[in-house]
């Protein structure tokens, strides 16, 4: 039995078509990188302080993104150093354990919005 022909494409539906899916799978990375950061947060113990509610004195992760979404990159990468070199709050168990890397990433998915 031989395979039918494939349908021709009639241009501007086949782009709109191909600029849909490519869109998806962006977004689908963008959510899948965030599940991931939100992960992390959960694993790393970052809501037991920073959780609804927080622990003590400390903030939840909503103030935390209010407060991170005002900052550039280079005051982002500087709070994530600070953070993984325990000169935010020194002490802090959850903190040293952090990577720079987890650091980082962790206070750039803060500042996105933590979600």
């Amino acid at each position: 039995m031989t395979p039918l022909p494939l349908p021709r494409s009639r241009g501007k539906l086949s782009r709109w078509t191909l600029t849909g899916l490519a869109a998806g799978l962006l977004a689908a990375t963008a959510g899948g990188e965030a599940r991931a950061d939100a992960a992390m947060a959960l694993d790393k113990g970052c809501l037991s302080c920073h959780g609804d509610p927080p622990r003590g004195k400390a903030p939840t992760l909503a103030a935390l993104a209010q407060r991170y979404a005002q900052l550039s990159a280079d005051e982002l990468t500087k709070k994530a150093e600070q953070l993984c070199e325990h000169r935010l709050l020194g002490g802090v168990a959850a903190h040293e354990k952090l990577t720079p890397e987890e650091s980082l990433r962790l206070v750039r998915w803060i500042a996105a919005g933590a979600r």
